[in-house]
């Protein structure tokens, strides 16, 4: 088996600061997104009621920003964590 493949990483307890910063990002990328997107409503509509603002917000659009959201997110988390401050 390869080298690489063998080697692991230490691994960090969840902390109640990890999940504050993941729910920060997560709600400003959705905000950011609500007015960065292009075409916004294309897709279907979102199951829940959703504010005036948010009309055109729909599936593709959550999709979208959450999963940006999640990559900026654990960038963050990891490069706070290896510089000790988080």
């Amino acid at each position: 088996m390869h080298p690489i493949l063998l080697t692991t990483f230490e691994s960090h307890p969840w902390t109640i600061n990890t999940g504050i910063l993941m729910l920060f990002i997560n709600l400003l990328m959705v905000f950011l997104g609500r007015y960065a997107i292009k075409y916004p409503g294309q897709g279907p509509a979102l199951p829940i009621g959703v504010p005036d603002f948010m009309k055109d917000f729909g599936v593709p659009e959550m999709l979208a920003t959450g999963v940006f959201a999640h990559w900026i997110g654990a960038g963050m988390i990891l490069g706070l964590r290896s510089a000790g401050a988080l």
